[in-house]
């Protein structure tokens, strides 16, 4: 199956799945390490959706999912990352701004990946070296810096203990930038990057999940996504810093964070 085949399958199988979300009601959360973080009958039951559509129709394939602790092998022949519902809190809340990521990687390299906001119908896709759109048209990245841009924020709240260093970075790039966006779906503020909606992003700690999606379709864009030190962003369960921009947003955000330990 090609790649082109499979983001087909892929984004076929989030719409099937964002039905789901959409007619959800009486919304129940449980937590799962904390208070922050929690689950949805919906998340388990979207991603057992998609697992079973993909698995249908790519015989062998495995999965690293965010519920139920599916982490097969990242170094497969062709595994899908997904996050049947990035943006949990938002979802239990009712805030509207939710979404369904998947990621394709063959033996370690993304190979597709698409992510979809089913509250404004926004299909963000990308595949290996094919461009990145929005519902089907072509995405960029913007070329500004930081002084003509709005920058996205995660707060990485999992981990409190990075508070302080997530809100210093926050100040600095408010200062420096136009304003800054905390949405609540690491997912969504990438694909803001991608579409030069927002000129960079940051989070300092993330699950590959939340990022594996996004990460390609940044850089199908002309983007750059990185860990904040600037190094290469891993595809492993390891819970990196992730940051994101165009080009000159981005360089001029990790100099911001070089300042701030």
């Amino acid at each position: 199956m090609t790649d082109r085949e499979i983001l087909d399958l892929i984004c076929g199988a989030e719409r099937e799945a964002a039905a789901l979300i959409l007619r959800a009601r009486g919304i129940l959360a449980e937590c799962k390490s904390g208070r922050r973080d929690v689950v949805t009958e919906y998340d388990r039951r979207v991603q057992t959706l998609l697992v079973e559509r993909l698995s249908a129709a790519v015989p062998g394939a495995r999965f690293f999912c965010e519920e139920n602790d599916r982490h097969d092998d990242l170094h497969a022949d062709l595994v899908f990352i997904i996050d049947p519902i990035d943006g949990t809190m938002n979802f239990v809340r009712g805030f509207h701004h939710s979404c369904i990521s998947v990621a394709c990687m063959r033996r370690g390299r993304l190979a597709a990946g698409a992510i979809y906001n089913p509250y404004v119908d926004e299909l963000f896709t990308a595949l290996d070296g094919g461009g990145a759109f929005l519902n089907d048209r072509p995405i960029r990245v913007s070329d500004e810096g930081l002084g003509a841009s709005v920058v996205c924020v995660g707060t990485a709240p999992y981990s409190p203990a990075l508070a302080d260093r997530s809100f210093a970075l926050m100040k600095a790039a408010y200062l420096a930038g136009l304003d800054i966006r905390r949405e609540g779906s690491a997912a969504l503020d990438l694909c803001s990057v991608a579409a030069g909606r927002a000129g960079a992003y940051f989070e300092l700690g993330l699950s590959l999940w939340d990022y594996a999606a996004g990460k390609l379709i940044v850089e199908e864009a002309g983007g750059v996504c990185c860990r904040i030190d600037g190094e290469a962003l891993p595809l492993d369960p390891s819970r990196p810093s992730v940051a994101a921009g165009g080009p000159q947003a981005l360089r001029e955000l990790l100099e911001l964070a070089k300042e701030i330990r």
